[in-house]
Formats: C-alpha cells, structure tokens, sequence
C-alpha cells in the first residue's frame, strides 16, 4: 500500500471518528446547556464527555497531517490535560453570570490578535515531529497555545452547549485548515470582542444562550 493510500485511509479514519464523537455528544449533553450557569459535574464525568468533545471538535482540523493512531492518542492526551485544567479552573463559574462571560469572551478576542496566537497558529498550519506520537504531543501544545482561548469561549458561554461547540468548532477549523486562515483569525478576533459586549450587556437577546441563571437538572455518576 502506497504512503498516499495510507494517508488517505487515516484521514478517513479521523473524520469517521470525529462524526461518531458528535453522535455521542449530542446524545450525553441533550437538555444539559444551562448557559453560563452549566454546572460542570463530577471530573471523571466531566472528562469522560471532554475527550469526545475534543475528538469530534479537533480530529477534522488534523486530516491534512494524518499521520496515524499514534499522532491522534498523543494530540488528545495533551487536550485532555487541558480540559483537566480548565474543570478545576472553571467548577465554580456558574455562580460568575452573564457579565464576566462577556469579560472572558472579549478577552479571548483579544489574545487572538497577540504575537503569541499568530505564531501558534502558523505552527498548528505547519505541524512538527519526529514520530507520530511526538508530533501529536507537539500539535497538541501548539493547538491548546493557537485555540485554547477558542476553547475558553466555550467553557465562558456554555460548556454543554451544541449550539456553542458547533461554532467553536467551525472557527478552529476555518484558522486552521482554510485557505489565509490567518487573516481569518482577525476576523474571528472582531466578532469575539462584539459577542463578548454582546452576552456582558444585552445576554438575553443573544441566541444559544440560556441566561435563566439557574442551575442544570442534569443526573450524572461516575460510574
């Protein structure tokens, strides 16, 4: 089998398995967006529907490198220590309301403009290592130092949320895979900072979020 062939077979394998985590997704997360009030749960729980959120999310925008199992166990177990990360940094952010959403959105808009994000996203489009499992470790940092604050917008609006996570979704993929995406990333930048005015001044007239402020009735185990 030719080294195309293979490429071709692996990425076909990643977008399959990307459809299959959406499936699962939506199956687990049905009636659990609460907005910025969505309680995050246990951490094995929370974990658990992360590595699918990540794999349907992330798993697309890696087709172009393909470069087998290997690279995709090494790019999501640097994503999941993320998600570890941002569960104990968010547990308690359905408290914080509508306001300091906006706050963390406009901020996420923000870093999309830095150095920092314009030189991880060049490295995201131009991934490096030495073996697929390296280059998975490897693409996964750069993608958390490109897409993190992408990510961070989730957690802000409503970690739960399909409606968000669609959008999220679409954003890393377009300043990841599209042509001059780049230039993109400005854009996403500007429409960030308006939606972050947006959910901190007006949060009832955006759509996709639940400002009732209450608590999600949600049943989960860790079993």
């Amino acid at each position: 089998m030719t080294a195309l062939a293979i490429r071709n077979r692996t990425a076909v394998a990643l977008v399959g398995a990307a459809a299959v985590a959406w499936v699962l997704v939506a199956e687990e997360m049905a009636g659990m967006d609460e907005g910025p009030a969505t309680d995050l749960g246990t951490a094995r729980w929370f974990l658990g529907i992360w590595v699918l959120m990540t794999a349907a999310m992330m798993l697309p925008t890696t087709v172009r490198i393909a470069p087998g199992v290997l690279f995709a166990v090494g790019y999501l177990a640097v994503w999941t220590v993320y998600g570890l990360a941002a569960y104990l940094l968010f547990r308690g952010w359905d408290e914080r309301g509508t306001t300091a959403a906006g706050v963390l959105v406009v901020a996420a808009g923000v870093y999309e403009l830095t150095p920092l994000k314009q030189a991880a996203l060049l490295r995201c489009r131009r991934p490096h290592g030495d073996s697929p499992f390296g280059t998975g470790l490897a693409h996964g940092v750069d993608c958390i130092a490109c897409s993190g604050g992408l990510m961070v917008v989730l957690f802000a609006l409503g970690v739960m949320s399909l409606f968000w996570m669609a959008l999220v979704a679409a954003a890393i993929f377009a300043e990841k895979v599209l042509p001059y995406g780049q230039r993109l990333s400005r854009g996403v930048a500007v429409g960030l900072i308006a939606l972050g005015l947006w959910v901190a001044l007006a949060p009832g007239s955006v759509p996709g979020l639940n400002d009732s402020g209450g608590m999600p009735s949600m049943e989960m185990s860790d079993g």
